[in-house]
């Protein structure tokens, strides 16, 4: 059973008008994704010590109710798509009072550190299987 991450909301954080600066949302999609990846037992850690890095290809992001400072996001992720290549990521971003304020798509594939595309079905068939099951699990709870 996957965990939300859980981000309590800086001042630094907050814009001139007192709101959570728009830009802050797309790193704590990277804190929710990072915690997530480390929850399945695939962190980005391992994978860059086994020379795969995921750059970001898109992201996307739709406010629909302000976050202040001090609010607590509970951020749930699920990975929506993987093709051994690429994978996508949806974000919904809860304030304390279970209130759906954003939510967010990111694109990712997988290189070698040259930049070379890299398939996990044929490099790392061992990461495949995880993200396999992930989805297979996102399946199963939507049913």
């Amino acid at each position: 059973m996957i965990k939300p991450y859980q981000h309590v909301a800086k001042y630094y954080e907050t814009d001139q008008m007192g709101i959570i600066h728009h830009s802050n949302y797309i790193r704590w999609f990277e804190e929710a994704r990072i915690d997530y990846m480390n929850q399945i037992g695939l962190t980005y850690k391992e994978m860059e010590n086994q020379g795969i890095i995921s750059p970001v290809l898109e992201v996307t992001c739709q406010y629909l109710n302000m976050m202040y400072f001090d609010d607590t996001a509970t951020i749930k992720v699920i990975i929506t798509d993987y093709t051994g290549v690429r994978f996508s990521v949806k974000y919904e971003v809860y304030n304390q009072n279970n209130k759906l304020c954003t939510t967010g798509t990111s694109r990712h594939c997988f290189m070698s550190k040259d930049g070379k595309p890299i398939s996990l079905k044929r490099s790392k068939p061992e990461f495949d299987q995880l993200f396999k099951s992930v989805i297979q699990q996102n399946k199963l709870e939507d049913e």
